[in-house]
């Protein structure tokens, strides 16, 4: 702990008797400092002494510094001597080592045409006993000796191709005939140790074999045993993925050059397995079910690339890619050719027949829009004018869209996009899924939605017609939820193989020209819809108005709120805007119920100006103003809630004192209104020629 002066002094005091106590009867200040100066006699007679061991550890210290310094030193010279001993024991070992060198090389040089001699020599003994005819050497009779022999007769045939036939032509039959007897039996000795499983065994022939010209039929030994038993089960490819696994385990550890034998292997999978059973799949419904075929084609196709992405894993060479690409294209060049032809005759065939179907099951003949000048005279004058162009034709409420017909259709092509990617090209595949869309828009767009718009606007009554049923809404209804699936379908599968290609314009344009000509109908069938819908309030009010509804022959004695046509006129009309709410969405609800208000406004305006109104009149009148104003609020457009109030202000005009017209023309809501309409409105009064309103109005 650290020394703390006060402590050691108290505790110094305690301990001395007398010294303990302050200012007690015990207390000595006699002993205490007695105490004290004895302590401090002490303490400095223990500061000296340890003062003296000080200097003396320091002395010692120093002296032992001195000898280990100096003991380094003798080191350092000891090592600096250790060192250049062991440098000319270096280059001592170098002269060595160079000279030894050098009789090694003097050694070979001599050794070297030495055993050349003696393999010449035993060479030329084996050779004297082809020229004699009989093969007497234990290496040719000794049939465990059969590697040595054929390391013999390996070199014996190639110095036989260099021996003049004429003179050398028996012998070289003879050497000929032998090489090929040992090579038949290393292919044999090759095949049994195979069929027992004897690894070593067919590493060592095959090692034999590598410098004899029937190493080849070595390898196709092995590929051709490989195979036995390898396809018993139904999927091929799967058989074909397991058999190289076990093979590329196997060949490493017997040939020097496992590369080339695994992809010997892979090859001849390919090209005898894979090929047959390809063909065998495809040639059975390449003519006689098209549909069968593409299917069959594309599966057999993607698992031959899936079982060629799995062969990646094994070294085959450098180009591995490319040499597996040959392979799959050997295989199905002659169906990928024509694939695309056979891939939109399908389709067409396959569109037309889900159309037909359907139509059949409505026990509907499908007329013809027609085509030409006068169709397309037509089809101006219509977009013009609005005018219904030919006789009108009863759809009995069929919209003759089916959403279960899309789906098949968008199914079909769904899966044609998908065979088209896996199938085609690269270079090929935007321009063959452009023609797949072109199918699409063919059948669906025109054959389809363009006919039942045709249909639909054919179908829509004139507007004079009375108790029309209006079914054109549930087109409009229907095709809008057609064309959200047919814009996913474009984007989701069309886009990602046309995005980076020139297709790209060419389809969103195709796209956008086919969407337009669609809204143009739609819009077209949609302004006669609202006409008809205005043509049936007209009846409604030709039939239930009556001119004393609003000059009653009993002005005490009114006891209706509104009247009779106001209450149907009102209950159409929300029926009507329900079903367009239901029939569009986004924007285009807004746009249409706009539309309908401002008409609807313009006809209940017209039809007040029709007649003349007593002071009740009027009164009823604003009641029905007021109610169509209450129904204009379900169409939630603030111009069409404008319009109505507008309406209901001019009511006023019919009822109000003839001293404050001129105060309630100039209110908020007429002040901005021509002069002409305010006078209208005041003329409808049945007190209007009395002097005194048009003194007051004037």
């Amino acid at each position: 702990e650290p020394f703390v002066a006060d402590e050691y002094i108290e505790r110094l005091a305690w301990r001395t008797p007398g010294g303990g106590s302050r200012g007690g009867e015990a207390f000595d200040p006699k002993r205490l400092l007695e105490e004290f100066v004895n302590h401090i006699q002490e303490l400095q007679l223990m500061d000296e002494r340890i003062q003296r061991k000080v200097e003396k550890l320091e002395q010692q210290c120093q002296k032992e510094a001195k000898e280990f310094a100096k003991k380094v030193q003798e080191l350092q010279k000891s090592n600096q001597v250790a060192f250049q001993h062991f440098q000319e024991l270096d280059e001592h070992i170098s002269y060595v080592a160079t000279k030894v060198c050098h009789l090694g090389d003097q050694l070979e040089g001599v050794n070297t045409p030495r055993q050349r001699a003696v393999e010449a020599q035993k060479l030329m003994k084996y050779f004297n006993e082809f020229l004699d005819g009989e093969l007497k050497s234990d290496v040719f009779t000794n049939s465990e000796k059969i590697k040595e022999a054929a390391d013999i007769i390996q070199k014996l045939h190639l110095i036989a191709q260099e021996l003049p036939f004429d003179r050398f032509s028996e012998v070289k039959s003879k050497i000929a005939s032998k090489y090929h007897d040992l090579e038949c039996q290393l292919i044999q000795e090759f095949t049994s140790a195979q069929r027992r499983g004897e690894i070593s065994r067919m590493r060592e022939v095959a090692a034999v074999l590598l410098h004899f010209k029937g190493y080849s039929h070595c390898v196709d030994v092995y590929i051709k045993q490989c195979q036995e038993g390898a396809f018993l089960r139904n999927d091929v490819f799967e058989d074909a993925a397991i058999l190289c696994q076990r093979v590329n385990k196997q060949v490493g550890e017997v040939f020097s050059n496992p590369e080339t034998v695994l992809a010997k292997l892979i090859q001849n999978i390919f090209e005898v397995k894979l090929q047959s059973y390809v063909k065998d799949q495809l040639e059975e419904h390449r003519k006689s079910d098209a549909e069968q075929y593409l299917k069959n084609l594309y599966d057999l196709y993607t698992r031959t690339t899936n079982l060629s992405s799995k062969l990646m894993e094994f070294n085959l060479g450098t180009d591995k890619q490319t040499f597996l690409s040959k392979l799959i294209k050997s295989i199905f060049i002659s169906y990928l050719e024509n694939y695309i032809e056979v891939e939109i005759g399908y389709l067409k065939s396959r569109s037309a027949m889900i159309l037909q179907r359907y139509y059949d099951s409505k026990n509907h003949q499908k007329r013809s829009i027609g085509t030409g000048g006068i169709q397309d005279l037509k089809e101006r004058i219509r977009q013009r004018t609005n005018l219904p162009l030919g006789p009108s034709i009863d759809t009995h409420g069929e919209t003759f869209l089916s959403q279960e017909v899309v789906v098949n259709l968008l199914q079909e092509t769904k899966q044609a996009f998908e065979r088209c990617h896996r199938l085609s090209d690269p270079s090929d595949l935007p321009k063959n899924a452009f023609r797949i869309f072109s199918m699409l828009v063919e059948f669906l767009c025109t054959e389809h939605i363009d006919y039942a718009l045709e249909t639909g606007l054919a179908g829509i009554p004139s507007s004079d017609s009375k108790n029309a049923n209006l079914y054109f809404l549930d087109v409009v209804h229907q095709a809008n939820t057609i064309f959200h699936l047919f814009d996913k379908q474009f984007n989701d599968h069309l886009m990602p193989l046309i995005s980076s290609s020139p297709k790209l314009s060419e389809c969103l344009q195709k796209k956008k020209d086919i969407i337009e000509q669609m809204e143009v109908k739609l819009d077209m069938g949609i302004d006669r819809t609202l006409n008809c819908m205005i043509g049936q309030m007209k009846h409604i009010l030709a039939a239930e108005q009556k001119k004393t509804d609003f000059k009653p022959e009993d002005e005490n004695n009114v006891l209706i709120q509104y009247t009779n046509a106001c209450v149907k006129v009102c209950g159409y009309v929300r029926k009507q805007v329900e079903k367009i709410r239901n029939s569009m969405d986004g924007k285009n609800v807004d746009t249409v119920l706009m539309e309908l208000g401002v008409r609807f406004h313009r006809l209940i305006y017209e039809h007040l100006q029709q007649y003349s109104y007593s002071c009740m009149g009027g009164m009823l009148a604003i009641c029905d103003v007021a109610e169509y104003r209450k129904c204009a609020k379900d169409f939630k457009i603030v111009l069409v809630l404008q319009l109505f109030d507008t309406l209901h202000a001019l009511c006023n005009l019919l009822v109000v004192a003839p001293d404050n017209l001129k105060q309630v023309c100039s209110g908020e809501q007429l002040a901005n209104l021509d002069k002409n309409i305010l006078h209208s409105f005041v003329q409808l009064r049945v007190d209007y020629r009395s002097a005194r309103l048009a003194r007051h109005f004037s």
